[in-house]
């Protein structure tokens, strides 16, 4: 199996890059292919710079990652209740190019946060629109209070009980 792991974000020092590199070593995969959103930076998406530029290569390209790969994971960053701005444009683009950005893919969705709610309400909003994108979500999974329950160096989260519910996340993948 060939795992496609990304952070939803394009941030260099990402909790959720340490949490979806986390989640990804314990999937029994052939190959782990972990993105960063940096190198698929694009214009600000709009109907005006499609018409004038077309479908941009990077755009493609993260399709193309999409395609090659058997199921995703993705964490997402929350910014003030949503998406990161760097994930929802590249993914836009990528709609724009084709709608089932997600290509029936089997994935898990996951956010984690500095606060209480562990970016539960960009997750809620993930997993519900997923679906209209072709995407297959078979469990998602949020981390509270990252600080505390992560042990950024040893990269593993710290909270037993977090831990192993992600485990039993996981395996809804396979």
């Amino acid at each position: 199996m060939k795992l496609l792991a990304f952070a939803a974000s394009n941030s260099s020092t990402s909790i959720n890059k340490q949490l979806v590199k986390y989640a990804s070593s314990l999937v029994p995969a052939d190959e782990v292919e972990i993105l960063d959103l940096n190198d698929y930076e694009l214009p600000l998406y709009s109907q005006d710079r499609n018409d004038a530029i077309g479908e941009p290569a990077l755009a493609q390209q993260f399709l193309d990652k999409i395609a090659s790969a058997d199921a995703i994971i993705i964490s997402f960053a929350e910014h003030n209740l949503s998406y990161s701005v760097a994930y929802k444009n590249i993914f836009d683009w990528a709609s724009r190019i084709n709608m089932r950005v997600f290509q029936n893919k089997p994935m898990i969705m996951m956010a984690t946060s500095p606060g209480e709610r562990g970016g539960l309400s960009v997750l809620e909003t993930a997993v519900k629109t997923a679906p209209f994108f072709k995407g297959e979500v078979k469990g998602q999974f949020s981390l509270p209070f990252f600080q505390d329950n992560f042990d950024t160096l040893k990269g593993v989260i710290s909270n037993k009980e977090k831990d192993e519910e992600l485990k039993v996340v996981l395996k809804q993948l396979m």
